[in-house]
């Protein structure tokens, strides 16, 4: 009985500790060098032209929530550039992306 608990506990824990980011995109000194996840083409092309006009190393992770996409940024993107970023953000893309990937479609 006890083992049955703490497989339990243990599967709780990583449902609730593990890191899971829909989308993980890394930028060194204005170049994109790294994406995990579905990354929409308009988005990639407008953060590809926001580092190269504001080179900035760093990275963003995309969480999906009950209310929408949250967007966290590393401590090394400027807040301008993270404003900007935002501003670009296609969030009923992500919406829709996520609804209908959990749909099977």
């Amino acid at each position: 009985m006890l083992y049955v608990i703490l497989i339990a506990a243990a599967i709780i824990f990583w449902l609730v500790a593990v890191d899971r980011p829909v989308l993980v995109v890394t930028f060194k000194d204005g170049q994109l060098i790294k994406s995990k996840g579905h990354l929409p083409h308009t988005f990639k092309h407008n953060l590809v032209d926001i580092a190269q006009h504001e080179p900035f190393s760093g990275q963003l992770k995309v969480y999906q929530q009950r209310t929408g996409a949250k967007l966290v940024f590393s401590k090394r993107i400027p807040k301008k550039v993270q404003q900007r970023i935002r501003n670009v953000f296609p969030h009923q893309g992500f919406n829709h992306m996520s609804s209908t990937a959990k749909k099977g479609h």
